[in-house]
């Protein structure tokens, strides 16, 4: 058996049985390992951001890592953008980053890098299995890693190792890692400050936003009467009818500063005290009031259910009854037609959506409204921008519909971040994917004019123009989607659009709605 081979057979006894690549030169006897392997669902993404960030939101609906397969320091380079926003996801993934064979590093041959120094600001973990008897070793401490915090392991593999002897080892499943260990005197200080709830709000985040933790949360603001919310961008929230309706601290800061104003205490569960995305002069870096006490009682390391259990608990909250979202039926044919807008778009995308569906949310500025509107939709997930590095969307919906399979997803995109990883769309259609891509073509980077504005520049000279609009040429949606096997659709108007997406939601397979906003 050579390293190549054990350590397929290593990540395969932990479960971890998809592999998203980009392969080269180097990887090639991995390749060939995984090839030998048919338990190990392989998946190719032209790009490395489509790789990294389909890691990221299969992570983020299985719970599990999948195993990336990038090409040396550049390959890796070129994926770190949605390993940021996967580290800031707290999504588990595996990368296995070839490297030149370790007597071939000294010629310093072109490819030649520092891989470790690139890995490590997006990695939780970085080891490098320098001789195929390390492989196991190395490999099992690196799903730990990925599993155990959870977060981003790095497994750099040269290729001398992958092709070398590394005998008869055999490859045996670990333990689970134990999730780190509580801060009692947080929990007390927490439930002291909830028997006077009045200006306490509790800040939830990662896993406190599903499930049964999610429902606890709600009881125990429905015994309290504290008020309950999420960061900004979150990894995965559940939403829509039956679930606990959560609302999220809005990204302006101006509105961020007033939806946090009452609050004089914060209760963090799986969340990080809040902090404005950028430094404006003469606005507030930190979120909060500054006499606001922050109790930490939990981060994402934590079991959340098991810390909000105990803390309902202690408040009485235990047999309490959540609230719960109610589904409202929108007759969306009385709408009138006419030019589409975002809210019009936020709108029926909101009223029809399906049950249990996934929504992968980049649209930025032009879908801000489908959050508030989709209190009351189906039951669905929320997969948002967790990092702020755009080029997500794609990739993630791509990556959820795998670790998702018979769910619908639907990937709301805008287009400017759109076109760093279009390559997506071709991934989609080579795995059949059922993925709804609703494209909010405005033909400009809307954001950035906004924060164009908010440094004082209120009317846009041709330079500014130049480098925020979309336009001479624009770009062609449906044209990208059909070049890449993905069936496509461009409307202007209400009437189109619900017309559109109703066959898009009744059909199965990758489907691009180019909205012409």
């Amino acid at each position: 058996m050579n390293g190549a081979e054990l350590l397929c057979d290593v990540l395969l006894a932990h479960d971890v049985d998809t592999c998203f690549a980009n392969p080269g030169t180097s990887e090639m006897h991995f390749v060939a390992a995984l090839d030998r392997n048919p338990r190990m669902r392989c998946v190719l993404g032209l790009s490395e951001g489509v790789v990294t960030g389909a890691a990221d939101g299969y992570a983020r609906m299985t719970g599990k890592p999948a195993a990336t397969l990038l090409h040396l320091g550049p390959g890796l380079a070129n994926g770190l953008a949605n390993l940021h926003n996967a580290r800031r996801a707290n999504s588990p993934i595996i990368n296995v980053v070839g490297d030149h064979a370790g007597y071939h590093l000294p010629l310093d041959a072109p490819l030649t890098s520092d891989i470790e120094s690139l890995a490590r600001p997006m990695s939780h973990w970085v080891g490098r299995a320098s001789d195929a008897a390390l492989i196991r070793e190395v490999a099992t401490e690196a799903w730990s890693q990925a599993v155990s915090t959870p977060g981003i392991a790095t497994l750099i593999l040269p290729a001398d190792a992958a092709w070398g002897n590394a005998g008869q080892q055999r490859a045996t499943p670990s333990r689970q890692p134990q999730p780190a260990v509580l801060d009692i005197s947080r929990m007390g200080e927490a439930a002291r400050a909830l028997s006077a709830p009045e200006g306490v709000a509790i800040l939830l985040g990662g896993r406190a936003l599903q499930g049964h933790a999610l429902e606890l949360a709600g009881r125990i603001a429905a015994a309290t009467g504290v008020r309950i919310f999420a960061e900004t961008g979150n990894a995965r929230m559940e939403r829509g009818a039956g679930r606990v309706p959560v609302d999220r601290i809005p990204y302006p800061v101006d509105l961020a500063v007033a939806f946090l104003a009452d609050v004089q205490t914060l209760i963090l569960v799986g969340a990080k005290p809040p902090v404005a995305f950028f430094a404006y002069p003469g606005k507030p870096g930190r979120l909060t009031r500054p006499d606001c006490r922050i109790v930490d009682v939990a981060g994402r390391g934590h079991d959340l259910e098991a810390v909000l259990e105990e803390l309902a608990e202690r408040v009485g909250a235990s047999d309490a009854v959540a609230s719960a979202s109610a589904y409202e039926a929108d007759d969306i044919s009385a709408l009138p037609d006419g030019p589409l807008t975002p809210a019009t778009i936020a709108h029926i995308v909101a009223a029809t959506l399906p049950d249990g569906a996934v929504v992968c949310d980049e649209s930025l500025t032009s879908g801000a409204d489908f959050f508030a509107r989709s209190h009351t939709s189906r039951p669905h997930d929320f997969l948002s921008l967790t990092g702020g590095s755009i080029g997500i969307g794609i990739p993630l919906a791509t990556g959820a519909a795998i670790g998702a399979p018979g769910r619908k997803v639907v990937a709301l995109q805008a287009d400017g971040s759109g076109m760093y990883t279009v390559q997506g769309l071709w991934t989609q259609a080579r795995e059949r994917l059922d993925v709804v891509t609703i494209v909010f073509a405005n033909r400009a980077y809307r954001i950035l004019e906004t924060e164009l504005r908010n440094v004082g520049v209120s009317d846009a000279g041709p330079n500014a123009r130049r480098m925020l609009e979309l336009v001479e040429p624009s770009l062609d949606w449906v044209k990208l989607a059909e070049g890449m096997g993905v069936e496509g659709r461009r409307v202007d108007t209400v009437a189109g659009f619900r017309k559109a997406l109703s066959a898009a939601f009744e059909s199965r397979g990758p489907f691009l709605i180019e909205a012409v906003i």
